[in-house]
């Protein structure tokens, strides 16, 4: 009655664009992350060779993941690959939830899948 008082949370909201590989992200760039004086740590990485990559023939991926250093927070996450757009759900959710990277690093996922990959990217 009153109108809409509630402001919206888009902490963790991934974007995906779906070319041929499809990139995703989610989270700071590390522009981002610098304009706001925050300190992390990047690990970035093709991933081409990877196993992963290499069972489904995938010529292109990779990935850059931004952790703050002392809290151990993903800050942000972007992907290049076949399962870009599902892989970077597990990030989205860790951003979202809170989730540490050391936790997520620590999380069994079924392999040979891209999920699998996720501890290396860590």
């Amino acid at each position: 009655m009153k109108g809409n008082h509630q402001k919206p949370n888009y902490t963790g909201v991934p974007t995906v664009v779906f070319s041929i590989p499809p990139a995703a992200s989610v989270g700071l760039s590390e522009a981002e992350a610098r304009e706001q004086g925050l300190k992390f740590r990047v690990k970035k990485e093709m991933t081409s060779t990877w196993y992963s990559s290499r069972r489904v023939a995938e010529k292109y991926s990779g990935f850059k993941v931004l952790v703050e250093e002392g809290t151990d927070r993903i800050l942000g996450a972007h992907l290049l690959g076949g399962e870009a757009g599902e892989v970077i759900n597990l990030f989205a959710f860790a951003i979202r939830s809170g989730i540490r990277a050391n936790d997520l690093k620590h999380t069994i996922f079924s392999y040979p899948t891209h999920s699998s990959d996720v501890q290396y990217m860590l």
